[in-house]
């Protein structure tokens, strides 16, 4: 893994989600304060390159100057309040949500069907006749050589 590459394309897709994030907070100003440029602002945004942030914004100096400038200094505004809580916020959230995952995973492996023979014997259910005592006679009659070790009484001391 190459922490490096992934480290610049994180910063670089959190680049471009901020300026998308700006985009949207201007549209919603200009949205209550000036509506045909609000109009035009959306038009532009939509048919620009907004998934780059970096291309956009190019874009937006070549037609609106002073709109590029404002969308820079939001998309800044919006990193400075944002990436003092991001590391913490983001390790905890995976976190949260691995251990989600890994719950909904185990319960589904839990409740998946079991195997014909685990099925049967999970399904019995005692019946009245089933009794765990054996009968004396059958004690006395059993062949000492086919009692398991671990079957025979401990020999007590005499008193």
């Amino acid at each position: 893994m190459d922490i490096k590459r992934s480290t610049k394309s994180t910063a670089k897709m959190l680049i471009n989600f901020l300026t998308f994030e700006a985009v949207k907070t201007i549209a919603e100003q200009l949205e209550e304060t000036d509506k045909l440029k609000a109009l035009w602002f959306n038009q532009f945004s939509t048919r620009e390159r907004l998934q780059n942030g970096e291309l956009y914004i190019k874009d937006l100096f070549a037609v609106h100057q002073e709109m590029a400038f404002r969308v820079m200094t939001v998309r800044e505004h919006l990193a400075n309040e944002i990436l003092e809580f991001l590391p913490e916020m983001t390790r905890t959230g995976i976190q949260q949500s691995n251990m989600q995952l890994r719950r909904q995973h185990f319960e589904k492996i839990m409740s998946a069907p079991a195997s014909k023979g685990y099925a049967e014997c999970e399904n019995l259910e005692p019946s009245s006749e089933t009794n765990l005592e054996v009968p004396l006679e059958v004690v006395a009659n059993l062949d000492p050589d086919s009692i398991v070790e671990s079957d025979r009484p401990s020999p007590q001391p005499n008193q």
